[in-house]
């Protein structure tokens, strides 16, 4: 990364922080290494002396949470063993934040306004056509709200050539997401696509009346994932089968985890009505930047040490 585009992102980084100092959110720092991490199947940590460096800051941000905090956020770096690529790196910068009494739809109207501001607190980007759009592969993605949202369900009948309920029992459901739907999705808008099947929503709570899916939603931008977040799942006896379901799977993928975060799980009990989410903070730059992959978004990559 040149001089000028590491004054770019510094410039960012600011923003990032201005807009969450001026909704009232105070700053943390939480540790990076942890003795047990949350069970996630599909994800890969890494060990440090024992302990597991975190790919997300979730676990220690939402025991602050247990304390009495009730708006948080956190800017950091995160690790996890997945496949470098264009729009992956092993260590990257996380975003995330978490509004207590909220559910995932206030958090998808709050993500909606963070981007617009900081859209317009950085003119002057190579990815940002104007105060209202940005610029990506030669096309323009307007910000103007309202972004789209569309379900999961509705994104399937729109997209693929099966069911959600087909594409779960085949086990194809992360592949026909990724070929077949992504690619569509927030090139008009921004889109949310929201309402996960509740076996893909782990820490996320049931959708009331309608238990099958999970409050959860993920952000699009040109075909890109941004952000992931929900309405968070605080029952601990429910989140325990969830995370036992999760070992299970990782131990088939041959990924398991060593025991139960009975720690986090005990504090879970001490949080109300709480929505969050993680945003990729390179990915996002990647954009506004003008970039091609993540790796031209970061100060500095693996390959360079």
């Amino acid at each position: 990364m040149s001089a000028s585009r590491l004054q770019e992102r510094s410039r960012l980084l600011q923003a990032v922080r201005s807009f969450f100092f001026s909704q009232g959110y105070i700053e943390v720092d939480t540790p990076i290494r942890l003795p047990i991490p949350l069970p996630e199947a599909h994800i890969k940590p890494f060990f440090s002396e024992g302990w597991f460096l975190h790919s997300s800051p979730e676990q220690c941000m939402k025991r602050l949470l247990a304390r009495g905090c009730t708006q948080l956020f956190q800017i950091c770096h995160c690790f996890r063993k997945e496949e470098v690529g264009r729009y992956h790196q092993t260590e990257f910068t996380m975003l995330e934040w978490y509004c207590a009494g909220w559910s995932y739809r206030e958090l998808m109207e709050e993500c909606e306004e963070f981007l617009r501001q900081l859209v317009r607190a950085v003119p002057g980007l190579p990815g940002i056509k104007d105060a209202h759009s940005l610029q990506w592969q030669g096309r323009t993605i307007p910000l103007a709200p309202p972004w789209q949202r569309i379900t999961v369900a509705e994104a399937f009948h729109a997209y693929a050539d099966m069911t959600v309920a087909q594409a779960l029992a085949t086990d194809m459901f992360d592949e026909v997401l990724v070929t077949r739907i992504e690619p569509h999705l927030g090139w008009d808008t921004p889109v949310f696509l929201y309402d996960y099947p509740v076996e893909l929503g782990s820490l996320a709570r049931r959708k009331q009346g309608n238990d099958s899916v999970a409050e959860r939603f993920e952000l699009y931008i040109g075909g890109i994932e941004i952000a992931n977040g929900f309405s968070e799942l605080i029952d601990p006896e429910e989140q325990r089968r969830r995370f036992a379901a999760e070992m299970n799977k990782a131990q088939e993928l041959g990924n398991p985890y060593p025991e139960l975060p009975e720690k986090f799980l005990a504090d879970l009990a001490n949080i109300g009505d709480t929505a969050g989410i993680a945003l990729g903070l390179d990915r996002l730059f990647m954009f506004l930047l003008g970039c091609a992959s993540v790796a031209e978004a970061m100060s500095m990559i693996f390959e360079e040490l």
